[in-house]
């Protein structure tokens, strides 16, 4: 999820570790610890020259298993040496400190796992990219409640009750709403199958997913032969249905032959794509996963890439949401929300 909730739910694991033996600093070092693995946007950067190759490092590596427990070994054996000496000899130990960065690590991509985006939790063994589906990479409802209990817990001392039953009710609360929205996607997942039948799309696979900052709003993408066929649905709309379709042709001016790139690009967007060529001599590349969004010139695509030939290989310009009215774009999911 986005990195806020990350720094949250690293805060509280290491209050949950470490609070009643160093108060706040143990939501500090939590928070690090949460922080790390989305370290791989910069180090993909370092390592790589080409932006798609820096783009698919993304929830790579440092959001696995594998990673979570060697780095949680050397950061715990690492910050131990360095904060048990002098008045704080003593007060803490190197399982401790490793316990805290397991955990803060640890549930960071676990987290993740619940977005659209995609986790390579088994790498470097599977480049298989776990994703739920359940819930957007930013919502609201799970985040507020979850910090205004981290900032509340703060003002008591380590040893407090209160602080512990603030932390309890952080974790609960965070931990109900994200039953709440695997149920939900269970139950948006039958609807959308529903209607897929009622609108005689034979599909040959499907994907549903939350739009942004909502569990209530939900997108659909059906895949047939030729086409995609996209829908919405709402907790709110008076039909148990999908509404709003558009077919989306299938469209692939640079292909899988062409070059190894298409192969991962289409593996990272789980090959709901669209390849369409523009006029400058570039490609613009559709991730169809994410919801399209509604413009003053109707549906379209957010998550695009413009890809563009380098010698034997494509490279992409920087991402850019295509959002050329956002007023118009959050006021129209806002409406679409609300049902109809």
């Amino acid at each position: 999820m986005d990195s806020l909730t990350q720094i949250v739910l690293g805060a509280a694991c290491g209050e949950a570790v470490l609070g009643k033996k160093i108060g706040n600093k143990a939501l500090l070092f939590g928070a690090i610890g949460g922080t790390i693995p989305d370290l791989d946007v910069f180090v993909g950067s370092l390592l790589h020259h080409n932006e798609i190759d820096a783009m698919l490092f993304h929830r790579g590596f440092m959001h696995s298993i594998l990673f979570s427990v060697l780095a949680a070994f050397l950061l715990g054996w690492l910050v131990h040496k360095l904060y048990d000496r002098g008045r704080r000899l003593h007060t803490t130990t190197q399982k401790d400190w490793i316990k805290l960065f397991l955990w803060s690590l640890f549930t960071h991509p676990i987290l993740d796992c619940f977005t659209p985006y995609g986790t390579q939790l088994f790498a470097p063994f599977s480049n298989y990219r776990v994703a739920f589906n359940n819930i957007a990479v930013v919502d609201p409802l799970y985040t507020i409640p979850f910090l205004l209990s981290i900032i509340v817990l703060m003002f008591f001392k380590r040893k407090s009750r209160r602080r512990k039953l603030w932390l309890k009710l952080g974790l609960g609360i965070s931990s109900v709403y994200m039953l709440f929205t695997i149920f939900n996607k269970l139950y948006i997942d039958s609807v959308f199958k529903s209607s897929l039948a009622d609108n005689g799309i034979s599909y040959r696979r499907f994907s549903v997913q939350p739009s942004i900052f909502n569990n209530i709003l939900w997108y659909g993408i059906g895949e047939t032969e030729d086409n995609y066929h996209v829908g919405f649905h709402s907790l709110f709309d008076t039909s148990n249905h999908f509404s709003d379709w558009q077919i989306i042709p299938k469209k692939r001016d640079l292909t899988k032959e062409d070059y190894k790139d298409i192969i991962d690009l289409a593996w990272f967007s789980n090959d709901y794509y669209n390849v369409e060529a523009l006029d400058d001599g570039d490609y613009l590349y559709k991730d169809l996963r994410y919801p399209l969004v509604e413009t003053r010139d109707g549906y379209k695509a957010v998550f695009n890439l413009k890809l563009y030939k380098t010698e034997n290989r494509l490279d992409m310009k920087p991402f850019v949401p295509e959002m050329n009215d956002f007023e118009f774009t959050m006021t129209a999911l806002w409406e679409r929300l609300k049902g109809k």
